[in-house]
């Protein structure tokens, strides 16, 4: 006779790619410091800096990105996107249209991250 073990919470269960069914893939994006940035606020980086705040609520309101902020400090890392799409390369897409990216102020590091469900209301 075989026994069969019930698993003890939905973490125990796994998808066809191994990862437990409790947890989902996002794509984590990191925030560098690109060739042309400078630190001067000129009213043209002033400007730059709007459209790429829009161009984050734009993504924020379609569901797309999760969450995004800047670091506290003053280094090459300037700040983090977690992206909720179905693919990376939907998110280097949504990463391209970055009017920052677009003008060479900031560049991206796109790296796919396992979380759990729950972590940002999955």
């Amino acid at each position: 006779m075989n026994e069969i073990s019930e698993p003890s919470d939905s973490s125990d269960v796994t998808t066809n790619d191994g990862m437990p069914a409790d947890m989902e893939l996002l794509y984590l994006g990191l925030l560098r410091r690109g060739s042309a940035w400078t630190p001067e606020l000129t009213p043209e980086v002033e400007a730059l800096q709007e459209e790429h705040l829009a161009n984050i609520e734009r993504m924020r309101q379609s569901g797309e990105l999760l969450v995004a902020g800047p670091f506290g400090d003053d280094g090459d890392l300037r700040g983090v996107y977690i992206f909720r799409v179905a693919s990376m390369e939907e998110a280097v897409t949504l990463t391209d249209t970055d009017p920052a990216v677009k003008a060479g102020r900031l560049i991206f590091e796109l790296h796919p991250w396992w979380v759990k469900k729950s972590a940002f209301g999955g």
